[in-house]
């Protein structure tokens, strides 16, 4: 029997499965005051689903304010609440970029998660009327040597190719991290970056009523149904989850065509409001497109083209099938969008209507079977504000100095040191994931993985281009949350400079435990207001982004892991700035920024001693700005032949490298203690090459931004060697060997 409307006034006392579909018996309740009734079942599975956490935000959105209350940006042309943000980069172009996650489909089904993932992110980018023209994947993984992580990174890494290869999107960036805290939680966050000329933006709104309400691209099937209240908004148990049938599955060459169909659409001016259907399906694309238009749409769910016949409507109100749009059109355009739709073979049905009801009414079989107010769907779903606790062993933590470590005596112990590290699957080389994804296609990739940005041509004619990248340390964000996030965003800025783009705004993906655990809440909310803070002091917007809660196994939460996503802008990417160190017989090697002895939560008391306490590194925000105002400028006057910032691994990595991707030797001397030059992970630093007779130049620029420069050594690409004077030297060959044998030795051929 269907569930009616007038079913639902009748029978007041109805059993109604909540609980199962993620809903309080508070939010139901509150659910029945709002309707003056209970609600039909379509309706309850509308509510659920948009009432979750992955939809609602309901327990983060007391913290996010602070993105909103940052100091209005001249770049930023659509801000937070639409499917992206959009930047001015300059002559006429603006730019949208996003980043979101896909985590526990991931873990649950590693091929489909990832690749659905890349899906999403890429329609919500085309929904803004931009062509997307590439995509970056920061992964995180258990231990590179359980069980666990041997099924799911083959399965993510080839659904990420498998499916942005198919798009012809070239994947420029990210990172793959190791660590024990993701085990049973892997994070998969994916970004994409699309561009459009500014006349070209699009919104997500159904206004005009009689304005059609078409849905087109893939048949509704029963895949992803419950998705984001399934799979996104709760825990998994501590055996893993067995949730095969929440997870989507994509067609990447049904998306490819549904871009193209989008975009001559977009160029006939045919659209009022689109919207993409992610999570929640039409549940969310309905509710939205009604609530931020005239207030009021009509549905006849009967005419939604399936795949599946026997789904009952809530079902496909809940699906979240893949490669699906949702598009508001003026009855005079209807004719001309269907038949651009019938050239690309783009399946398209008008399911609708707008009105000026201010209710979402919608029919199966011609029985009413939702009417809601819209608004109380997409955004009237209840906001917390969850208790917050500082973790009780943070104490502890950050007591246990990692000064304390037994550190290398000797210069053989060093050189033993660096080959280790630079094996270690943290730092070794990622071309095994890297090789698998498409960095080149579309001719626009200028600087792609290892780089430590992504840089695309935007304009063939003036160079304009832009570029991007991601970072995020969870051990740092443990230690200390605030400082953890603005490490993150440094890390990230300080990235996007060193190629010679100039910072333009920010993306995050916030990836914690449950926010039913005070002391998660507590790292969110400290994590949150450091990020916001930090782009204050840097003057960049946040533009969007996506939270990520319940990724933990159990009773044991991951790292808080917040990815900071930095989207800069460079006038000609002919004069970017690359990592290689180059073969010119005269370039000296030089490091801005000031090294401290700082271990807490680097790589070397990880990796070598599995230990996670201390402090991070001091975060200096003023000065990172100062030195990429230094960078940008070098660039711009062409001083610098490359540039790598120093991160993880500290100098040491930064010189394997720069030596190995230009395959030319180095020789530096160090003053003061050996170990802490080379491993110590201070933050603010870059290592730069450039020709000797540009140096005072350069260290002018430097006194000038009152940022330190130390001179280092010189590159020596007549010797196929990294050597330390007074310390040790390593061949090039023995290097690489150690640098490039990790993962093929731990996972074997890639699709093996």
């Amino acid at each position: 029997m269907i569930d009616t409307v007038e079913r639902a006034r009748d029978t007041p006392d109805h059993p109604q499965p909540y609980s199962e579909l993620g809903l309080k018996s508070e939010e139901y309740h509150r659910i029945r005051d709002i309707l003056g009734r209970r609600p039909t079942s379509s309706e309850l599975a509308m509510y659920s689903v948009m009432w979750s956490e992955h939809c609602s935000y309901k327990s983060s959105k007391v913290h996010l304010r602070q993105f909103g209350d940052l100091p209005r940006s001249e770049v930023l042309l659509v801000g937070i609440g639409e499917n992206a943000g959009v930047v001015d980069i300059g002559d006429g172009y603006a730019v949208t970029f996003k980043i979101e996650s896909h985590n526990h489909p991931s873990y649950v089904e590693p091929y489909q998660g990832a690749a659905t993932g890349v899906g999403g992110i890429v329609r919500d980018i085309l929904t803004m009327g931009a062509r997307p023209i590439a995509v970056m994947d920061p992964l995180r993984f258990g231990p590179a040597d359980a069980p666990d992580t041997q099924r799911v990174l083959p399965g993510v890494v080839a659904g990420i190719g498998g499916y942005g290869n198919c798009l012809g999107l070239p994947n420029i960036g990210g990172e793959v991290v190791f660590d024990d805290s993701y085990l049973g939680n892997p994070l998969v966050n994916a970004l994409c970056v699309g561009v459009m000329r500014h006349e070209d933006i699009r919104l997500a709104k159904a206004s005009g009523p009689g304005n059609q309400v078409i849905l087109f691209g893939a048949r509704t099937g029963g895949d992803g149904i419950g998705g984001v209240s399934v799979l996104a908004s709760e825990t998994f148990a501590a055996d893993g989850p067995a949730k095969r049938p929440s997870v989507q599955v994509g067609d990447p060459f049904t998306e490819k065509v549904l871009i193209e169909c989008c975009l001559e659409i977009f160029a006939a001016d045919l659209v009022v409001g689109i919207q993409d259907l992610g999570g929640a399906g039409l549940s969310c694309a309905t509710t939205e497109l009604s609530s931020a238009g005239s207030g009021g749409m009509h549905v006849v769910l009967d005419r939604v083209p399936l795949r599946d016949e026997t789904l009952a409507p809530e079902e496909i109100l809940m699906s979240e099938s893949q490669e699906r749009m949702c598009a508001v059109v003026t009855p005079s355009d209807v004719d001309r969008f269907m038949q651009i739709c019938a050239r690309w073979e783009v399946t398209a049905t008008v399911i609708g209507e707008v009105n000026e009801s201010g209710r979402l009414t919608i029919d199966w079989h011609g029985e009413r079977i939702v009417d809601v107010p819209p608004r109380t769907v997409a955004h009237g779903g209840p906001v917390y504000e969850r208790p917050l606790a500082r973790p009780l062993d943070l104490d502890d933590l950050t007591a246990g100095d990692p000064g304390r470590l037994p550190r290398p005596s000797t210069s053989e112990d060093l050189q033993v040191l660096l080959l280790r590290m630079a094996a270690s699957p943290n730092l070794c080389d990622k071309t095994w994931v890297t090789e698998q994804y498409d960095r080149y296609v579309q001719g626009n990739t200028v600087l792609a993985q290892p780089e430590d940005a992504g840089v695309l041509r935007i304009d063939e004619q003036t160079g304009l281009g832009v570029a991007v990248a991601t970072d995020g340390n969870g051990r740092f964000t443990r230690l200390e949350p605030y400082a953890g996030a603005q490490l993150a965003l440094a890390e990230a800025y300080r990235n996007v400079a060193t190629t010679g783009a100039r910072p333009l705004a920010v993306t995050n993906c916030l990836n914690f435990g449950s926010p039913e655990d005070p002391a998660v809440m507590w790292q969110f909310a400290e994590a949150v207001r450091g990020l916001a803070d930090g782009c204050r002091v840097l003057g960049l917007p946040v533009t969007g982004g996506n939270v990520s809660f319940y990724n933990q196994t159990g009773d044991t939460a991951i790292n808080p892991t917040p990815i900071i996503g930095v989207l800069g802008v460079m006038t000609d990417v002919a004069r970017r700035t690359p990592m290689a160190f180059g073969t010119a017989p005269d370039e000296v090697l030089l490091v801005l920024g000031e090294t401290r002895d700082e271990f807490g939560g680097s790589e070397w008391a990880w990796s070598e001693h599995h230990h996670l306490g201390g402090r991070p590194p001091a975060v200096d925000l003023g000065r990172e700005r100062a030195l990429a105002e230094i960078l940008v400028t070098a660039a711009e006057q062409g001083l610098l032949s490359a540039a790598h910032d120093l991160s993880d691994g500290g100098l040491a990595q930064a010189l394997v490298e720069c030596c190995l991707r230009g395959d030319v030797g180095a020789e530096v001397r160090l003053t003061g203690d050996p170990f802490v030059n080379l491993f110590s992970e201070s933050a603010g630093r870059v290592l730069v090459a450039l020709p000797a007779q540009r140096r005072a130049r350069f260290t002018e620029l430097c006194e000038a931004h009152a940022v330190p420069v130390a001179e280092l050594g010189t590159v020596r690409p007549e010797h196929a060697t990294l050597t330390v004077a007074g310390q040790f030297g390593v061949p090039l060959g023995e290097l690489r060997a150690a640098f490039t044998g990790t993962l093929p030795a731990l996972f074997g051929s890639p699709g093996r």
